[in-house]
């Protein structure tokens, strides 16, 4: 019901993509924090503690460092331009091709992000409900983009509002059960997740060839600082704000939300590693339901045995949560959860799909084919766009049936999809000397860079010589500072070149 009155109040664009700049700061941060907090954090934080160690967390460790720049200097930028799309102001600083080239970068990492997200609730309410992860991702995507499509920023804000509240609850409702289920607590917990080193925040070497604490760090502020500078995700956020106070206010409360909440899943990956060491049967029956799921129905038992025996806490991580939920969790308590799951990543879905009709509409459409595209057409343009780019995101999430980790997965398409364009970004606010031609040329040598870095290490054995060692989390951070410095580096070259000629 709540639904149809946010579609009935929908008479514009305005409206539907900027609430028409009327919604309180502490409800937009909530909001953001409700997207950053989706079924990735919900199932792959607690399969990376549970399979590893907490060097993810620092990940989080990072994001008040990124949010303190995004606060200071693009918030108060975006206020200032007015323009609901993130990228506008990169054509008036390169020309058209460079805000279309950060769409496409847009709009590939939303790919990524909403299948991610798909996968992540389906391989839950797989363990559930017994259905395949394919028949229920489809549902669920049918659902959910109705739901976005009868609702627009508001109803997507609002709504995001008590979803964030909600996931809080059930994670430390499903913190509370798996302590429950160890005899001796939370120190027994804590007593065996310190023997296996679970709590390490991975090396501090200045190694960048592993994911030690210094490469997750970094990784962590790129990746941070594109989402609060460059995601259409939050600035869209940020002009559905009364005033730039407001829409700082809901920075700094998302962090401070999110960075406890992220602890509390670390905490219960851990517990549950915990539990499942106590619990050795339980172990072993998650590991042949893992192998039989890899092997498919036409196995043999022996077959299905032998893999069983080589899989690691890492190869099943992400099927602990839903595996412990199916045997262990009161069904009283069940509803909750699995609605907690269900809201964790229905905000990240409807804000990525409502996001990327937005720019869709404002950065191609209206700049390329209709400038003159306003009113009850627009409007009619982004409900049709919302509906396919969720059937898109869809077909990624069915894409990525398979995958061992899906934070994994997540961290690594954003890293390679955001790094191109959070390095134009940079360069055209902070190197007010550089001009297209030498941006075009940045941005040639970071895509070089980029694919240097995410494809040479498939390299074969005799091209050894030309991979790339840094690990596959470095990607965004050299990616950026490629594009970045290149252009820098070309402009003061041609600018000295300039004071040269004038000189003779």
């Amino acid at each position: 019901m709540d639904r149809i009155l946010f579609f009935q109040k929908n008479k514009n664009a305005d409206q539907f993509t900027k609430a028409s700049g009327r919604i309180p700061g502490w409800a937009i941060g909530l909001s953001i924090y409700a997207t950053f907090l989706s079924s990735n954090t919900f199932l792959g934080v607690p399969g990376k503690a549970f399979g590893s160690n907490w060097n993810a967390f620092v990940f989080s460790i990072s994001m008040p460092a990124a949010a303190f720049f995004a606060a200071k200097y693009f918030v108060p930028f975006y206020r200032r331009t007015g323009e609901v799309s993130a990228y506008t102001h990169l054509e008036n600083r390169f020309g058209p091709w460079a805000r279309t080239y950060a769409v496409v970068c847009f709009v590939l990492t939303q790919f990524a992000r909403m299948g991610s997200v798909f996968f992540g609730m389906a391989l839950s309410l797989q363990a559930l409900l017994g259905f395949s992860m394919a028949s229920i991702m489809i549902v669920m995507g049918i659902c959910i983009i109705v739901y976005t499509v009868m609702g627009g920023m508001e109803a997507v804000i609002w709504t995001e509002v008590v979803q964030g509240i909600l996931k809080t609850l059930g994670a430390l409702l499903i913190l509370y059960l798996v302590l429950r289920e160890i005899p001796g607590g939370i120190e027994k917990a804590y007593e065996i997740g310190k023997a296996d080193h679970k709590f390490s925040l991975g090396t501090m070497d200045m190694d960048f060839t592993q994911s030690g604490f210094w490469v997750v760090l970094l990784y962590g502020f790129f990746i941070n600082l594109n989402n609060f500078g460059m995601d259409q995700n939050y600035v869209q956020r940020y002009h559905t704000a009364t005033d730039t106070k407001q829409a700082k206010k809901s920075i700094w409360l998302c962090v401070a939300m999110y960075v406890p909440a992220s602890l509390l899943f670390f905490i219960i990956g851990s517990a549950l590693f915990s539990y499942y060491q106590l619990h050795p049967e339980l172990t072993e029956g998650l590991k042949h339901a893992v192998a039989t799921e890899r092997l498919g129905i036409g196995a043999s038992t022996q077959q299905i045995n032998d893999l069983a025996v080589t899989l690691q806490p890492s190869d099943y991580g992400d099927k602990v949560m839903p595996h412990f939920m199916v045997y262990k969790i009161p069904k009283v308590f069940l509803g909750l959860i699995i609605a907690a799951i269900l809201s964790a990543g229905m905000s990240t879905i409807s804000s990525g799909m409502n996001a990327c009709a937005t720019v869709f509409t404002k950065d191609i459409y209206q700049r390329y084919f209709k400038p003159d595209l306003h009113g009850k057409a627009e409007l009619k343009l982004l409900y049709i766009t919302t509906v396919i780019f969720g059937v898109m995101g869809l077909a990624t999430g069915l894409a990525m049936l398979g995958i061992k980790s899906v934070l994994d997965v997540w961290w690594q398409l954003s890293g390679i999809f955001a790094g191109g364009m959070l390095g134009l970004f940079l360069l055209g606010i902070m190197s007010k000397n550089t001009k297209n031609k030498q941006a075009i040329i940045a941005v040639i040598v970071g895509i070089i860079v980029i694919l240097w870095l995410t494809f040479s290490p498939k390299l074969p054995a005799e091209y050894e010589s030309f991979r790339s060692a840094l690990h596959i989390n470095m990607v965004i951070v050299v990616g950026t500072l490629a594009i970045f410095l290149s252009g820098v580096l070309i402009t003061f070259l041609k600018g000295n070149k300039k004071n040269t000629n004038e000189i003779v």
